[in-house]
């Protein structure tokens, strides 16, 4: 591998807060849509369904792929669903659906999980494991629901929810890591990374001052 640049992360997810979450952590992802039908996956585990759909799309973008000879590719593919009231809790079909749902979650909680599967693009290695985070919603009053379904964003999202959104006042508490209810866990993928015998600190880059040019932070090892 070329020691200039850090090993590319491919991220299979057209979730911006996803890359956001990514970018704040120092990593610049690619991004490449998977287009899996999350309705091919039938079971009623949500630890299970979220890592199945996590695999298949990695395993989607990973044949899209020729990976460089002199640098290391990885993709990283992700799926979050909320497990609540015995009930595995997808994006809602329409604004109707995001209603009924915040009118049964206020005041409760429910467990989300995301699942995260992390492909070596070179050698097929892979690395998995799923993440759950329980959230404690606020008692919000129907005004609040009606008004929050209203701007769009409970329709785009598992569980009808963000936390880095409009609907983190709606949110009383978590317990666990935050970035698993965004939909990607950074310790966890850490983890993932170690087992592929990769630093998360190698993905680490930086923009050299007036040029395009992109600097591997973590090239350094002790």
């Amino acid at each position: 591998m070329s020691a200039s640049l850090p090993p590319r992360l491919v991220l299979a997810s057209a979730s911006p807060a996803r890359r956001k979450l990514l970018q704040a952590a120092g990593i610049e992802p690619d991004v490449l849509i998977s287009g899996v039908d999350e309705s091919l996956v039938v079971t009623n585990r949500a630890e299970e369904l979220c890592l199945e759909l996590a695999r298949l799309k990695a395993q989607a973008v990973l044949t899209r792929l020729s990976p460089a000879a002199d640098r290391q590719t990885l993709v990283i593919g992700c799926d979050s669903v909320l497990a609540f009231d015995g009930e595995i809790l997808g994006k809602p079909v329409d604004a109707a659906d995001a209603t009924q749902r915040w009118l049964r979650m206020r005041g409760r909680s429910g467990v989300l999980h995301s699942g995260h599967c992390l492909i070596d693009a070179g050698g097929g290695r892979r690395a998995e494991a799923v993440a759950s985070t329980t959230v404690h919603f606020a008692d919000i009053s129907d005004d609040e629901i009606a008004t929050y379904v209203a701007s769009g964003e409970p329709l785009a999202v598992a569980g009808a929810f963000t936390i880095d959104g409009l609907g983190g006042p709606f949110l009383e508490r978590i317990e666990g890591d935050s970035g698993t209810v965004v939909g990607l866990s950074l310790p966890l993928l850490r983890r993932l990374l170690a087992e592929l015998d990769v630093r998360i600190t190698d993905l680490w880059t930086k923009v050299a001052p007036g040029g395009q040019s992109i600097e591997p932070l973590g090239s350094v090892r002790p």
